[in-house]
């Protein structure tokens, strides 16, 4: 996946220092909010604001180092097997399952960087030539329709993380809208039944 530009080396104690103010902010964001201040995030990594502040200019550098540590974590093992098997399609759907697995995980950090889509993008570049060349390969083995391109697999995928708003944080709600996704871009219909349905929270039918 795309990632911060490259930083000097770090001494130990300075990249120690690092992690725990980006595992830190992962607490407070979800604990707290989108709207966080940082100076709470120093005091939960037990550092103080200077030292936040020289590693992090801001909010924003701050989240996207930590949506960048979560897809390393979490989506680049899953992209790099996908690229390496055989069935395309099924690698494809199993790295937008980590995606928005991690959306989910990390509703408040999404929420923290809402409308900024340079820095979305930044995070996502690789993964989006990732997404391309499984959906070129599924399309020539036949199990993805050749009218798909990867722009619409781009706002797919953005609708898909943007439901997650609907969801209770962390539950696996996401995993319907994924497989009706599925439905959607295969050439044929998966013979499986459609996960179940998961209330929305506020909205009483």
């Amino acid at each position: 996946m795309s990632l911060p530009p490259e930083r000097k080396p770090l001494r130990a104690d300075a990249a120690r220092n690092v992690d725990k103010i980006i595992t830190a902010a992962r607490q407070c964001f979800r604990d707290l909010g989108p709207d966080v201040p940082l100076q709470t995030i120093a005091s939960t990594a037990g550092v103080g604001p200077a030292t936040l502040f020289r590693n992090f200019a801001d909010k924003q550098q701050l989240v996207l180092a930590a949506l960048s540590r979560q897809l390393r974590l979490h989506v680049d093992p899953v992209a790099e097997e996908a690229l390496a098997g055989m069935d395309a399609a099924q690698g494809l759907i199993k790295v937008i399952d980590a995606v928005v697995m991690v959306a989910s995980e990390d509703a408040n950090l999404l929420g923290a960087v809402a409308g900024r889509r340079n820095l979305l993008m930044g995070i996502t570049g690789g993964l989006v030539d990732s997404m391309a060349v499984l959906l070129a390969r599924g399309q020539g083995q036949g199990s993805l329709r050749k009218d798909i391109t990867i722009e619409d697999m781009i706002r797919l995928v953005a609708m898909l993380i943007g439901s997650v708003d609907t969801m209770e944080p962390g539950s696996k709600a996401w995993e319907r809208p994924v497989a009706l996704m599925e439905d959607a871009i295969r050439t044929e219909r998966p013979g499986r039944p459609l996960p179940a349905q998961t209330p929305i929270p506020g909205v009483f039918l």
